[in-house]
């Protein structure tokens, strides 16, 4: 399966943890779940215009919920951090807060 760099990419997780890393230049995303770390990494640097130095990932499983008698999960979705080179930044994240 092919995907484009803005199909990799779904959202920035933007969370209390996530911000703490950010201070460490890791930056935390939700991707495609098919997608591997390489094509993670191109994306971020093509997307993002810096410089990736490592790339982990995590397969998020669901979670069992209830709403009264019915019963359900939370979807399943793929996490990435990614650290970048010192001193470069990803101003999408700097605005953000929780």
């Amino acid at each position: 399966m092919k995907l484009i760099s803005h199909d990799i990419i779904i959202r920035p997780i933007v969370t209390e943890k996530s911000n703490r890393m950010m201070e460490n230049n890791w930056y935390t995303f939700e991707v495609h779940s098919m997608a591997n770390k390489i094509q993670i990494r191109k994306a971020v640097e093509e997307v993002f215009k810096v410089k990736v130095l490592q790339v982990n990932t995590i397969n998020v499983k669901p979670k069992p919920k209830r709403m009264g008698a019915f019963k359900g999960k939370t979807r399943s979705w793929k996490k990435a951090m990614v650290s970048l080179a010192a001193g470069q930044r990803i101003e999408f994240f700097e605005g953000a807060s929780i």
